[in-house]
């Protein structure tokens, strides 16, 4: 059995995905599931936002198929197939794990992992030959410290942006240094999608500490 297994984020620039392209129309972050490749091409795509318009964006693209839509608590999950090949899975095919993806005014960024050093390998070959693929961070997975917050705590990377950004602008304190209005308005959402994403980050960390 091999024991060796390490965190790698990728920053992806330039990829004609729809779902960079749709960040970028709207500029508004897109938080997304590892995307799906089927045997016929079609990529599978689950991904949430807190832009409508988002929906409209992808609704025009002639790449993108049976698009469905849920909103909750002023978050929109959306569904749907797409013809457009992910260059994330140029990296899966070399044994990349993907754990959460993340689209922003049109760049991308992976988080997975990846079992030992032979894989590790051919994954950053891999990243090499592909246009706009930039490794951004390796470290191993389970050092303390050494995670990201979502991959630590099984949080979604909006999650884990808003937990940070309440930490960092003071929202625990007592007084508080900065309220959810003031929040939502430095991460570029609404405040009520603020309060959401940060009530679940709380409820899953609750959830494991408490457990």
């Amino acid at each position: 059995m091999i024991s060796e297994c390490l965190v790698v984020e990728f920053r992806v620039t330039g990829d004609d995905c729809p779902l960079a392209e749709a960040s970028d129309a709207v500029s508004a972050p897109i938080d997304a599931a590892p995307p799906l490749l089927r045997e016929d091409g079609y990529t599978l795509l689950r991904f949430s936002t807190h832009e409508a318009a988002v929906g409209d964006v992808l609704g025009s693209d002639d790449r993108i198929r049976y698009l469905h839509r849920t909103t909750a608590d002023g978050c929109h999950t959306f569904r749907c197939l797409s013809k457009e090949r992910c260059i994330v899975h140029q990296l899966i095919d070399e044994g990349f794990l993907v754990e959460s993806v993340r689209y922003r005014d049109g760049d991308e960024r992976h988080v997975g992992a990846v079992v030992g050093q032979d894989v590790l390998h051919g994954v950053l070959e891999a990243a090499g030959e592909a246009v706009g693929v930039r490794l951004e961070r390796i470290s191993p997975l389970g050092e303390e410290g050494e995670t990201t917050v979502e991959t630590r705590w099984n949080l979604t990377p909006g999650q884990a942006e808003a937990l940070e950004a309440a930490h960092e602008m003071g929202y625990f304190e007592v007084p508080k240094g900065a309220d959810a209005a003031a929040i939502a308005a430095e991460l570029g959402v609404s405040k009520s999608a603020f309060l959401e994403r940060l009530r679940r980050a709380q409820a899953a960390l609750f959830d494991q500490v408490l457990a």
